[in-house]
C-alpha cells in the first residue's frame, strides 16, 4: 500500500504525543538499565576484591612482624593474577614496601591505612591514583594478638569497568533507536492507514452537503473506519429519501394550498363584479371562501402540529384533575410487581388534597416513571415508600426508596435528557428529563435528593386550586 503522509493533522498530533511517550520510555529503559549494568559490573568487582583481601587475611594471620615482611614478598613474587587486581602492602607507618605490580606508589596510602586500623572490616576507596587512573581499593589490617603489624590493600582498575559497562550502553542506546525507528515506521504507516480514507470520508461529506446525495464512499476495510464509511454511506441514502419526501411533501403542501386559494381568488372576483346585484350569488361566494378559510386554517395548523412534533413539543390537556386518583392508579399499576420481586411498595394515602390544574395522564405519566426507577434500583427486601400532603398552598408528593442511591458527583445531571448513571441498570436515560419537563408545564417543582449506598427521595411541588375554587367546582 502506498500512500503520502504530511506532517500535519493527525499525523502531527501522533508525532508529538505518541513519539514523545516512546522516547521517554525509551530513555528511562536505557537509563535503568545503564545503572544497574553499572551497578552488577562495580558489586562484581566488589565481591572478588573482598574475597582475595579475606584469604590474604586468613592465610598470614598468625604471622609475627617478621613473618609479615618475609610473607608479603613470597606472596608478590607467586602471584598470577596481576591483569586483575594490584595486591600491596603496607607497613605501620603507612606506606606501601611491596607490590603486585612491581611499582611502588609515591603517594601516600596512610589515610586509608589509618581508617583501616579503626575498622572492623575493611576500608574501601574509590577515586584516581597519582596517575589519574580511576581505581576501586579495599584496605585492612593485620594483627597479631591484637596488635597491628601491617596491612594490606587490593587495588583495581575500574577504567576496564567503565569502558565495559559503555560498551554495553552503547548496545542498549542502539537496540533503543532501533525500536524508535521501528515504532515510528510503523506509526506513519498506520496513521496512513487512517487518514487516506478520513480524507476520502472529508470528500464525500462535502459533496453530500452540496446536495449530492449519490456521492458513495467505497469501503475497503473491515474495522472502525469501514464503519464510518458505511455510516456516511447509510446517511447519504437516509438524507436522499428525505430530502425526496421534503419534496414531495412541498409539492402537496403548494397543492393543498393552491386549491383553496384559487377558489377564494375566482370567487372575489365573481363577488367584486357582482357588484351586490345578485345577492344570492355573494351569499354563495361567501360561503365558500369562509369554507376555504378554514380549511387553509386547518391545513396550516396541522403544519404546525407536525412542527412541534418534530421539535419534541408536547400538548396538556389541563383540567382540574383530583391528583390522588391519578397517584392511586399508579401505586396500583406496580403493588403486584413490587410485591413478586420481594419489595415492599407503601402509599401513605392522606383522606384528601386540594384539586390541581393539570393533566392527569402526563402527571400520572411521571409518576409512573419514578415508581418504576425506585423500584428497579431497590434490591430484594428494600421498600419504596410514597406519601403526599398539602402544605403552604402546594401539594407535595414524595417518593423514597433505600436502593442504591446516585453518586453526589452525578446528582445535577440526572434530570438531563439522555443521561445515565453509572449506576444504570436499564433505561434509556429520558425519562427523569420528560418527567421534569412535564411538572414545569405544571408550574411545579421536582427536586431529587440522594446518598449513594442509602437511597434517594424524589419530591414534586404541585401549585393547589385555591380552596373557593374547588368548592364551587364540587357545587
Amino acid at each position: 500500500m502506498s500512500f503520502k503522509v504530511k506532517l500535519n493533522g493527525i499525523t502531527r498530533r501522533w508525532l508529538v504525543n505518541v513519539l514523545i511517550v516512546v522516547l521517554s520510555i525509551v530513555f528511562i529503559f536505557v537509563l535503568l538499565l545503564s545503572l544497574l549494568l553499572s551497578n552488577y559490573y562495580y558489586n562484581t568487582v566488589d565481591r572478588y576484591m573482598n574475597d582475595t583481601l579475606e584469604n590474604i587475611l586468613s592465610k598470614y594471620s598468625s604471622s609475627s612482624t617478621d613473618e609479615y615482611t618475609e610473607n608479603a614478598y613470597k606472596f608478590v613474587s607467586e602471584y598470577t593474577e596481576k591483569s586483575k587486581m594490584e595486591v600491596q602492602f603496607i607497613n605501620t607507618e603507612g606506606n606501601i614496601f611491596a607490590s603486585t605490580s612491581g611499582y611502588i606508589d609515591d603517594s601516600s596510602v596512610k589515610s586509608e591505612y589509618e581508617s583501616a586500623s579503626k575498622s572492623d572490616t575493611a576500608v574501601k576507596y574509590v577515586g584516581k591514583n597519582s596517575a589519574g587512573e580511576k581505581i576501586m581499593a579495599f584496605t585492612n589490617v593485620f594483627k597479631t594478638q591484637g596488635e597491628i603489624i601491617g596491612a594490606v590493600r587490593c587495588v583495581a582498575s575500574l577504567e576496564r569497568v567503565d569502558h565495559q559497562i559503555f560498551i554495553a550502553v552503547i548496545a542498549t542506546v542502539a537496540v533503543g533507536a532501533i525500536f524508535v525507528l521501528f515504532t515510528v515506521f510503523l506509526g506513519f504507516y498506520f496513521v496512513g492507514t487512517i487518514v487516506k480514507p478520513i480524507k476520502e470520508v472529508g470528500l464525500v461529506a462535502r459533496r453530500i452537503a452540496l446536495g449530492d446525495f449519490d456521492a458513495k464512499i467505497e469501503v475497503s476495510q473491515n474495522d472502525e473506519i469501514g464503519e464510518l464509511c458505511d455510516t456516511i454511506n447509510f446517511m447519504a441514502g437516509e438524507l436522499k429519501s428525505t430530502d425526496k419526501i421534503k419534496n414531495d411533501f412541498i409539492s402537496s403542501v403548494s397543492h393543498e394550498l393552491r386549491t383553496p386559494l384559487t377558489a377564494i381568488k375566482g370567487w372575489s372576483e365573481t363577488i367584486k363584479s357582482a357588484a351586490g346585484e345578485d345577492k344570492e350569488l355573494v351569499e354563495k361566494g361567501m360561503d365558500v371562501i369562509m369554507s376555504e378559510t378554514e380549511r387553509l386554517s386547518a391545513l396550516v395548523e396541522e403544519m404546525l402540529d407536525l412542527s412541534r412534533l418534530q421539535s419534541g413539543q408536547m400538548s396538556f390537556k389541563m383540567e382540574k384533575i383530583d391528583i390522588l386518583a391519578e397517584l392511586a392508579e399508579a401505586v396500583i399499576i406496580y403493588e403486584e410487581s413490587a410485591k413478586s420481586s420481594g419489595k415492599l411498595l407503601t402509599y401513605n394515602e392522606p383522606s384528601e388534597l386540594p384539586l390541581v390544574m393539570g393533566d392527569g395522564n402526563r402527571l400520572k405519566q411521571v409518576f409512573i416513571n419514578i415508581l418504576d426507577n425506585a423500584l428497579k434500583y431497590t434490591d430484594r427486601g428494600g421498600e419504596v415508600e410514597v406519601s403526599a400532603e398539602y402544605s403552604d398552598g402546594y401539594i407535595k408528593i414524595a417518593f423514597s426508596d433505600n436502593g442504591c442511591g446516585i453518586p453526589e458527583a452525578e446528582l445535577d445531571k440526572v434530570k438531563e435528557r439522555f443521561y445515565k448513571a453509572s449506576n444504570s441498570v436499564r433505561g434509556s436515560g429520558v425519562g427523569l428529563a420528560v418527567a421534569d419537563e412535564i411538572i414545569r408545564k405544571h408550574n411545579g417543582l421536582m427536586a431529587i435528593e440522594s446518598e449513594e449506598g442509602k437511597g434517594t427521595t424524589v419530591t414534586i411541588m404541585l401549585p393547589a386550586e385555591p380552596e373557593k375554587e374547588e368548592t364551587e367546582s364540587q357545587g
